[in-house]
């Protein structure tokens, strides 16, 4: 016999306009608490000369280099549109080189260069700083990731249910 999914209790109990409460919004939390996280990263990468998104395309670099620019999008939830300006200006800025997959010419491959690569030894103090200015424990914050790893999963289209 098939389950019906069951209303949560403070969904029960809870009258129809309380629903559409703003402070009752996971996607208002959710924007907010990105935006302030963000803003928190911004003073503390701004002496490595990255910005957030520009960060983010590091940090895949770093793992793991070199990438194509398909494999960052996938990696960072970024359109290959969004990032190619993003590339150039790192680019520019000396820590990567943009050249043709030796397996692949339709693809671009993005490499580390040295100055990119030594840019690493820098980022390590970003985490623990961001972890002190939100003055959370690391067990909450790591809660927190997987929540929202949860969340994330559940959210993207291929994971959510047909209807």
């Amino acid at each position: 016999m098939a389950t019906r999914p069951t209303m949560p209790a403070a969904a029960a109990t809870t009258s129809p306009d309380d629903l559409l409460r703003l402070d009752r919004q996971v996607c208002f939390a959710l924007a907010v608490a990105a935006r302030n996280v963000i803003a928190l990263y911004r003073p503390v990468l701004e002496p490595l000369g990255l910005t957030h998104p520009q960060y983010l395309v590091m940090l895949a670099l770093w793992e793991r280099s070199p990438l194509t620019v398909r494999e960052i999008g996938q990696l960072i939830s970024l359109e290959p549109a969004t990032l190619s300006p993003l590339l150039k200006r790192l680019e520019s800025a000396g820590l990567v080189t943009r050249d043709r997959h030796p397996e692949d010419d339709r693809a671009l491959a993005i490499t580390l260069t040295e100055r990119g690569r030594l840019l690493r030894e820098q980022a390590l103090q970003v985490p623990p700083r961001i972890v002190a200015t939100l003055g959370m424990d690391v067990e909450e914050l790591q809660a927190l990731h997987a929540s929202l790893s949860r969340v994330i999963a559940a959210s993207t289209p291929a994971h959510q249910p047909r209807r």
